[in-house]
């Protein structure tokens, strides 16, 4: 019984994080930490509960029956060491330290400079960590102090905030409609060349809301990564779908006016409740909620 409390918390942190990736690897690349530290985490964990916890397969690893029986006792560990950390975190008076934000690739990188910019100047105190990503940071386990999403956060304990929206243009370099003409409606979409996602979806849907049955072969560029998107359209790939601020920064982009409005891509700030009204934290909020607003309708 002793060994199996000599568990230490860093262990069954390992644990997770190896149970959530399903590879040593792909658990590092999460971690930070290397795949031989990880190695002996596991090993070392296992040594102390004396039962093998993953078996191995042809992608990496798997939760053996021990291994998935300890799963929700685990996870039931990490949710207390959230709680901890945020009733520490949301008692800190001080306005010194650093808040990490996390955004959208295109918001981290077209529009938060600035706004940081002029945090840092009135607050040199505060720093700032930017995490650029499109995938979901679990703002309950303080991989984020405040996120900027596109959509509602639906995860209790979590405070929101919506700011209004940015609109989304049809639009296409100069250049491309030079060679190839205007369009002067959704039908004539039909003799461009279009620049749309890989992978997601969301154009498809959009364009699907509008009555335009579309499909992945209209698109003659594929690419999901947002800041590639914008350079392949200004490159003169063909016709994209863009948020109106960055084509009005950039004469090389035309917006084209096809009849129709896409809805505008809703804009949230969302952190947890508890850590919300920290003092940095609540400055930050309030600076993103003034800063923002000239990018948003």
């Amino acid at each position: 019984m002793d060994k199996s409390f000599a568990s230490d918390w860093a262990l069954i942190q390992a644990f997770l994080a190896v149970a959530d990736c399903g590879s040593l690897s792909a658990a590092a690349r999460r971690t930070g930490q290397s795949q031989p530290t990880l190695g002996r985490q596991i090993r070392q964990l296992e040594q102390n509960l004396n039962a093998s916890l993953f078996t191995r397969h042809a992608r990496g690893l798997a939760l053996s029956a021990h291994g998935q029986a300890i799963l929700p006792h685990a996870r039931k560990m990490q949710a207390a060491m959230r709680d901890i950390d945020l009733t520490v975190a949301g008692r800190d008076a001080d306005l010194s330290g650093t808040v990490r934000i996390t955004a959208s690739q295109v918001v981290a990188q077209y529009i938060l400079p600035s706004v940081i910019a002029a945090l840092r100047q009135d607050y040199p105190t505060i720093a700032i960590e930017l995490v650029a990503t499109d995938s979901t940071d679990n703002l309950l386990f303080r991989e984020a102090d405040i996120a900027v999403r596109m959509y509602r956060p639906q995860q209790l304990d979590i405070v929101t905030r919506h700011l209004g929206g940015i609109r989304i243009a049809v639009c296409a370099a100069q250049s491309y409609l030079d060679r190839h003409g205007v369009p002067q409606s959704v039908d004539d979409l039909r003799d461009h060349a279009l620049v749309g996602y890989d992978q997601s979806d969301l154009i498809l849907q959009g364009m699907q809301a509008l009555g335009v049955t579309a499909s992945p072969e209209w698109f003659a560029t594929r690419c999901d990564d947002q800041p590639t998107y914008l350079e392949l359209v200004r490159a003169g790939c063909g016709i994209g779908f863009m948020q109106e601020m960055l084509i009005r920064r950039d004469p090389m982009i035309r917006t084209l006016d096809l009849g129709f409005d896409i809805p505008p891509l809703p804009v949230w700030l969302a952190a947890p409740s508890a850590t919300r009204h920290t003092p940095r934290v609540a400055l930050v909020w309030t600076a993103l909620e003034q800063w923002l607003a000239p990018f948003i309708s």
